[in-house]
């Protein structure tokens, strides 16, 4: 995978065993913890990311779902859920970023 933030890298040069062992759980649970697509598991962690308001994710997340196939309505209709459980100021935050990219 691409590193989408530059503190990322400097995250794996510093702890390089952390970061392996945190990636190959990520990745293990996202390709082999049920049956859903990969787009919709973006999708979902792109939701989530924006939910708990970690920006970083977000911004890494959106550039996932759309390299996985996800369309512009799709992507918004993720972040569109986050009103009704978290709010419209949450649900902005992470649209301002939607709308940077």
């Amino acid at each position: 995978m691409e590193d989408v933030h530059s503190v990322f890298k400097d995250f794996k040069t510093e702890f390089p065993e952390i970061q392996e062992k945190n990636e190959a759980l990520g990745l293990f649970i996202h390709e082999h913890g049920g049956p859903l697509d990969d787009k919709t598991r973006w999708l979902i962690k792109l939701a989530i990311s924006a939910a708990s308001r970690h920006q970083t994710a977000v911004e890494t997340h959106l550039r996932r779902a759309r390299d996985a196939g996800a369309s512009e309505p799709e992507i918004l209709h993720a972040l569109l859920l986050v009103i009704p459980t978290c709010g419209f100021p949450t649900f902005m935050e992470s649209y301002r970023a939607y709308k940077a990219k």
